[in-house]
C-alpha cells in the first residue's frame, strides 16, 4: 500500500477549515413562536417579544423571551386593564410597566404578570403551545 503525500496538506487544510468554520449557536434559546392560549389568557410571540390578551386587559412584552439552561424566562412589559362594556379606540387607557416571568416546559407555559410600580400580580396562568385561548371579556 502506498501513500500519496501529495494529498496530506489538503486533507490538513480541509480538518483545520472545518474547525474554524463549524456552526456555532451563541444565541441563547428563547420562547417558541407562535399561539398559546390557557383559561383567561391568549398569547402571541414573536421573535422581539409578545402581545397578550385578558379576560378584561391586554399587555405586551416588549423584548425577546430568552430562556435560561431550566427553561425560565423574565421580560419587561406592560399591562393595560380594560373596562366593562365595547372598547373605543380613542379611550385613554393607563398602560401600567410589568415584568412577565415564567417557565416553558415542553409545549407549557406558566406565566405570571408583575405590575412594578405597585407590587400587583396576575396570574398565575398555564398556556399550551397552539391551544385555543378560552377568554371572557368583561361586560
Amino acid at each position: 500500500m502506498r501513500i500519496d503525500f501529495r494529498a496530506v496538506p489538503a486533507v490538513a487544510a480541509l480538518v483545520i477549515g472545518m474547525a474554524f468554520c463549524s456552526p456555532t449557536n451563541d444565541a441563547s434559546p428563547s420562547v417558541p413562536t407562535g399561539a398559546w392560549g390557557g383559561d383567561h389568557i391568549a398569547l402571541d410571540v414573536t421573535d422581539k417579544g409578545a402581545q397578550a390578551d385578558f379576560d378584561c386587559a391586554h399587555g405586551s412584552i416588549d423584548e425577546p423571551m430568552t430562556l435560561d439552561s431550566g427553561g425560565r424566562f423574565d421580560a419587561t412589559g406592560s399591562f393595560t386593564a380594560e373596562g366593562p362594556g365595547p372598547q373605543r379606540e380613542d379611550q385613554n387607557r393607563l398602560s401600567r410597566p410589568a415584568r412577565y416571568s415564567g417557565r416553558v416546559q415542553g409545549s407549557t407555559m406558566t406565566l405570571m404578570v408583575s405590575l412594578t410600580d405597585n407590587g400587583e400580580t396576575v396570574g398565575p396562568f398555564t398556556l399550551t403551545r397552539d391551544k385555543t385561548p378560552r377568554i371572557t371579556k368583561c361586560l
